[in-house]
């Protein structure tokens, strides 16, 4: 396992490097990276039953669609994304949510309490959700990707992803809304103990070269020129708010 921290905060540009990481090698990575405000769509989702756009384009949030399914996530500095790529198996483990079980294991390291549920998503006491994922699959290569809420805006959170009118003729995946919390907060809430995001991401990234018994390699230790090359795609309105 080679574990890559990406320092660049566009989305378009870490939804690229995730997709060169995939396409580009046979090796296993896990990514980390943290977007600027963002909606992420799902491959199949429509935008206008998704996201409230108008509110994004006047708050400066970028909507951003990408190959895999699943529903729309919101990302901001205090949300830190995931993502494990590897070789396709051929067995039924690759549509499990045994990916998770290292982030379960991470996380517990740094006193929280997470368990996996049945969307392969991570909660906190089985009332909050932190995490949610999606997954593609290619003929050689497995992807799954994440999101963990370490101190997002859950105002703007709700906002960006809260839509009045819902379109139901389009056909397309529609997102399962769930309550959530900050991982910040619960640490608060539990023991008082007030660590601050950038503080507990780096702690999260140290812990999993520490798991993986690996080095972290960032982005500049790949070809810029290709990535920008998959970069081309998330940022044509055409792909990214399509339906």
């Amino acid at each position: 396992m080679k574990i890559v921290r990406s320092n660049n905060t566009s989305a378009s540009y870490n939804l690229a490097l995730e997709e060169f990481l995939f396409t580009e090698f046979h090796d296993e990575f896990l990514l980390f990276y943290v977007n600027n405000p963002c909606v992420i769509l799902g491959s199949n989702q429509a935008v206008q039953n998704e996201v409230d756009v108008d509110f994004c384009t006047a708050t400066n949030i970028q909507i951003i669609r990408r190959k895999s399914g699943g529903g729309a996530v919101y990302h901001d500095n205090g949300n830190l994304n995931f993502s494990f790529l590897g070789n396709n198996s051929n067995s039924n483990n690759d549509l499990s949510a045994d990916f998770l079980l290292p982030i379960v294991h991470i996380l517990s390291s740094l006193q929280v309490d997470a368990s996996i549920g049945t969307r392969k998503d991570l909660w906190l006491d089985n009332a909050y959700k932190i995490s949610g994922t999606a997954s593609q699959i290619r003929k050689n290569r497995t992807l799954h990707h994440g999101t963990l809420l370490i101190d997002a805006d859950l105002v703007q959170l709700t906002k960006a992803l809260t839509v009045k009118v819902i379109n139901e003729t389009l056909k397309a995946t529609k997102s399962v809304r769930s309550k959530t919390t900050n991982i910040c907060d619960y640490l608060k809430n539990k023991n008082n103990n007030q660590i601050n995001r950038n503080e507990f991401i780096n702690q999260f990234i140290t812990e999993a070269s520490i798991y993986f018994e690996t080095t972290v390699l960032t982005e500049a230790d790949f070809d810029q020129d290709t990535i920008q090359q998959y970069q081309i795609q998330y940022c044509d309105k055409n792909w990214n708010l399509r339906k």
